[in-house]
C-alpha cells in the first residue's frame, strides 16, 4: 500500500516539460538506481473481442518515441485480444518511490526482424519453452510440460540453435496518452497527463487527484 508520503517530485506539475519520453526515462532509471524488484514490470490491460478486459503483468523491452515495448506468444489470451482490439493499456506503479505511470495507445506487432533479434538473446530453456508452451491453453499436467520441453531440446540443441517460433513476437503500444502520477500525505496527489496531438506532439495538462 503507497505510504503517501515519496520523494520530492522531480518536476513542476504546474509547468511540465514539454516532452514526456525524458520524463518517463528518468523515473525509470530512478527505480532502477533504488533496486525495485523489477522495475520494468507493468500491468498491461487488453479488451477482447467480447467486450470482455483482462490484466497481467507483463516486461517492459524498450521504450522510444515509437512506443513502449513488449514480447509474448501472439496466440495466447493477450495475443488474440490484440489481434481483435488492437488498444492497450499499461500501468507501472514504483511503491517505493510513490509513483505510478500509465500509458494508453494502439497497439502494432513488431517486425519479424526485431522478433528475432529480440528472441536470440534469450537463454536457451527460455526459447525452448517458448515452443513448448501453448500459452492460455488447457494442459493435463506440468509433466506434460516437461515432456513437451525435452522432446524439443532433443531437436533443437544438437544443432546449436532455436529459431524464433512464427507465433511469439513483439507489440508496441503507442505512447498516445502519459500520465504521471506522484503520490502526496493525505491523498492530495500530483498528476498531471500528456495526450498526443496530430502533429505528433503533446498537450499536458494537470488533473486533480
Amino acid at each position: 500500500m503507497s505510504t503517501g508520503h515519496g520523494p520530492t517530485p522531480s518536476i513542476d506539475f504546474d509547468h511540465p516539460p514539454a516532452d514526456p519520453l525524458p520524463l518517463f526515462v528518468q523515473w525509470f532509471d530512478e527505480a532502477q538506481r533504488l533496486n525495485t524488484p523489477n522495475p520494468n514490470a507493468m500491468m498491461l490491460a487488453t479488451v477482447d473481442a467480447d467486450g470482455a478486459p483482462s490484466a497481467r503483468i507483463m516486461l517492459l523491452r524498450g521504450i522510444s518515441k515509437d512506443g513502449a515495448r513488449f514480447f509474448t506468444n501472439r496466440l495466447s489470451r493477450k495475443g488474440r485480444a490484440l489481434t481483435a482490439n488492437p488498444r492497450a493499456a499499461l500501468l507501472f506503479h514504483w511503491d517505493s518511490l510513490d509513483r505510478q505511470v500509465r500509458i494508453e495507445g494502439t497497439v502494432t506487432p513488431t517486425s519479424d526482424a526485431e522478433s528475432d533479434e529480440y528472441f536470440a538473446q534469450r537463454p536457451a530453456d527460455s526459447r525452448i519453452n517458448a515452443w513448448a508452451s501453448a500459452q492460455s491453453e488447457p494442459v493435463a499436467s506440468r509433466a506434460e510440460l516437461e515432456q513437451r520441453a525435452e522432446a524439443l531440446r532433443a531437436r533443437f540443441l544438437p544443432t546449436g540453435d532455436v529459431p524464433r517460433p512464427p507465433h511469439w513476437g513483439g507489440y508496441l503500444v503507442s505512447l498516445d496518452r502519459i500520465e504521471f502520477w506522484q503520490g502526496d500525505k493525505y491523498r492530495f496527489h500530483d498528476r498531471v497527463v500528456y495526450t498526443r496531438r496530430v502533429d505528433g506532439g503533446y498537450d499536458a495538462t494537470r488533473l486533480c487527484p
